[in-house]
């Protein structure tokens, strides 16, 4: 037999192997056997009572929401005004890289611990403990939970961001606030935080750009046209910044802005 018609056999002979395996392994789980390798011992076991089946179904639920709690966290509270207005600061100044991003995030974390504290106090009071408790179920459960959460969004939220995501969505207004689905709450609620963080920004903008023009002013009019204006006015905006406890301004400033 030539050597190209054997390799050629071998090749075919993989893709049927594994299908082979691939059905010994159903048939094995089918029947709940146990699963043996070298060193290792798998056992598959066919399902139990629906309780077994539930609690497994919620575990799975549970991980998939921890997965998503840094989506959550952004969404639902104060953290997306907090670090865009931190992060303007930033290159209002003109240091790209300093603070970095691990300090103005972690900073942005606090300060919405700080903000958003008695609305989880009350998630925890009203809905947590009593559900580790088991006292109230978790549908009930997630509904109080929410009940905060959707309070201070609303307080957030401007009347005319609201009232685009009803019209894009097509949906007639609510008789009243807590009418509102969380599927046009939460979009509405986010376009306000951004456009109070653009506000906020644009404020803490002004004086440094008010810097930069003066410096980029008084070299020009020395005749010094190859000197960066951002060697002179960097330090100066730093020296003011520190002068006038800036980033207690911005803190103030941040917190005063959520109600």
């Amino acid at each position: 037999m030539p050597p190209s018609a054997s390799r050629n056999r071998r090749l075919l002979a993989l893709p049927l192997g594994f299908a082979a395996g691939a059905l010994a392994l159903a048939a094995g789980v089918a029947h709940g056997a146990d699963i043996r390798l070298p060193g290792v011992d798998i056992a598959i076991q066919q399902a139990g009572e629906r309780q077994e089946v539930a609690t497994a179904i919620k575990v799975i639920l549970g991980l998939t929401v921890i997965s998503l709690a840094p989506a959550l966290l952004v969404a639902v509270t104060s953290f997306t005004r907090i670090i865009i207005v931190l992060s303007m600061l930033r290159h209002a100044l003109g240091m790209q890289e300093t603070p970095p991003n691990t300090v103005l995030v972690t900073l942005a974390l606090f300060l919405t611990l700080f903000t958003m504290m008695p609305v989880f106090q009350e998630v925890n009071d009203n809905a947590f403990q009593p559900y580790v408790g088991g006292t109230l179920a978790p549908e009930a459960a997630m509904e109080k939970a929410m009940g905060p959460l959707r309070g201070f969004m609303i307080r957030q939220t401007r009347e005319q961001d609201l009232a685009l995501m009803l019209e894009v969505s097509r949906t007639p207004a609510p008789e009243s606030a807590e009418a509102i689905s969380s599927v046009q709450l939460i979009p509405a609620f986010m376009l306000s935080e951004l456009k109070s963080a653009f506000q906020i920004g644009f404020v803490i903008f002004l004086p440094f750009l008010l810097i930069d023009l003066v410096i980029s002013s008084v070299l020009m009019s020395m005749g010094m046209f190859m000197v960066p204006p951002v060697m002179i006015s960097l330090p100066i905006k730093i020296l003011m910044f520190v002068l006038i406890d800036g980033w207690n301004l911005v803190v103030r400033a941040i917190i005063g802005s959520i109600h």
